[in-house]
């Protein structure tokens, strides 16, 4: 066992190297940022309260990193694991609410090692990791209002509530799940209830710009999310094929925890205290989200993609850990150790592997070169700056994180930016085939993709 003073060291020590080991392999072993984080950085380019996408959280992070980095690749792997270890920190801060023993709350930290989200996927920012550190603030303050229902501590859950949904509208069943907890908690409801609706009123106050946007913007976001769950596509074997399936893949997900945490256990038995008000809201917030999501499946028969459930397992280690405290075996604790180091490491291992075998990924698209490419051609015919790149938010957006003037992305010039001129300095991305016919300016190949130059000669 480790002594209750050197716990806090080790804890910090794994974040450190957490932090240092996904944030240097992705950048040495990538020739490219990964799609999603250049989707947010061309976001980011031309920031709004919404996207054709998502909500505009992720897209404000990486433009406020842009705005201290520039186009250095590792400073948005660090921003990503800045996200994560966050959450981290509170899952640490919330389970030292919940145990006496800080080896417990070191435990439920380091369990978390064994989930894929928090380790292979994590270098790569994007509107999941974005909603990491709320979900574990919003929970932490919610948690903290209940026992101290202080006004200050209800207004930091709106906030980070406000910012969670703001990251991604999947954060809305952690809010339902936290909500069920309260309104079922008689007692505490009818002390905290002021304080619940301050926080409410908080969030609305912060969500009005985006809500604002979604009116203007035809609510493009939901129906998005609705066409990417594969609901235009109905089919009644869907209400059963799309959930069982989700549910396979979370359990073999979640394999390398199950291996750690059973490893310290002495027997493979459980005790759930319905009186105990902490092991309900464990339960209340690990198991309704899920159990949500699989209705949501269940009965619209959407396609719940894996990676959307990168938040939910975030305190699964402290909820695993309190339900078997009584069989816990902390005299085998070097045993959960040496588990926990094997996976640690296999991670980063199989992800630099993957990296230097499979050459069909996005991160190795050349954008830094072909941007160079496309710089000296525009340089060659034109006068003024690359002001704006439109298309997609890959080809279009590559462009517009590696080109120096750092030209804004559209999408499309609908309702966006009808008075282009050529002193604005445009590129247009797209087809080749139908580019080639209608360019009116200067016209190349960026294969597979076409580019059509209109600039100040």
């Amino acid at each position: 066992m480790i002594p209750n003073k050197n716990i806090n060291n080790v804890f910090y020590l794994f974040l450190f190297t957490h932090l240092l080991l996904w944030t240097l392999i992705p950048t040495f072993s990538n020739t490219n940022l990964p799609l999603d984080t250049i989707e947010a950085l061309a976001w980011g380019s031309n920031l709004d309260w919404g996207f054709n996408k998502h909500p505009p959280f992720s897209a404000f992070a990486v433009e406020f990193f842009y705005k201290i980095f520039g186009n250095k690749d590792w400073a948005y792997y660090l921003l990503s694991q800045i996200f994560v270890l966050i959450s981290f920190l509170f899952v640490w801060k919330f389970s030292n609410e919940i145990f006496e023993d800080k080896t417990y709350s070191l435990l439920s930290v380091l369990l978390l090692a064994g989930i894929y989200f928090y380790n292979f996927t994590s270098p790569e920012f994007n509107v999941n990791v974005s909603q990491l550190p709320f979900w574990a603030l919003s929970v932490y303050f919610f948690w903290k209002s209940l026992n101290l229902n202080k006004n200050v501590d209800w207004i930091l859950f709106g906030i980070f509530s406000a910012l969670g949904f703001l990251s991604k509208y999947l954060f809305i069943y952690i809010l339902i799940s936290l909500f069920v907890f309260f309104i079922l908690n008689i007692k505490i409801f009818k002390k905290s209830w002021k304080g619940y609706f301050l926080s409410i009123l908080v969030s609305l106050i912060l969500l009005i710009p985006h809500f604002m946007w979604l009116f203007e913007n035809n609510f493009s976001t939901i129906f998005y999310g609705l066409n990417r769950t594969g609901l235009s596509e109905y089919s009644m074997i869907n209400h059963f094929k799309n959930p069982i399936e989700l549910l396979i893949k979370q359990m073999i997900i979640l394999i390398p925890f199950f291996v750690m945490f059973f490893s310290i256990l002495k027997k493979r038995k459980f005790k759930i205290n319905t009186k105990n008000k902490k092991i309900i809201f464990l339960i209340t917030i690990n198991l309704i989200p899920i159990l949500l999501i699989l209705i949501t499946s269940l009965v619209s028969g959407a396609k719940i993609r894996t990676m959307w459930m990168t938040p939910f397992y975030l305190f699964f280690g402290t909820f695993f850990l309190l339900i078997f405290k009584n069989f816990v075996n902390l005299k085998k604790i070097k045993r959960f150790y040496f588990t926990f180091l094997f996976f640690f490491f296999l991670s980063p291992i199989i992800y630099l592997l993957v990296s230097f075998i499979d050459e069909t990924k996005r991160t190795d698209y050349p954008g830094k070169e072909i941007s160079r490419l496309v710089q000296n051609k525009w340089d060659d015919n034109f006068t003024n700056e690359i002001k704006i790149v439109i298309g997609d938010e890959w080809y279009a957006g590559n462009l517009s994180y590696h080109l120096y003037s750092r030209p804004i992305w559209i999408n499309n010039l609908k309702n966006k930016a009808s008075n282009i001129t050529e002193d604005q300095g445009v590129i247009y991305t797209g087809n080749p085939k139908i580019l080639k016919k209608i360019c009116p300016g200067v016209f190349g190949t960026i294969k597979p993709v076409g580019y059509c130059m209109i600039g100040k000669r």
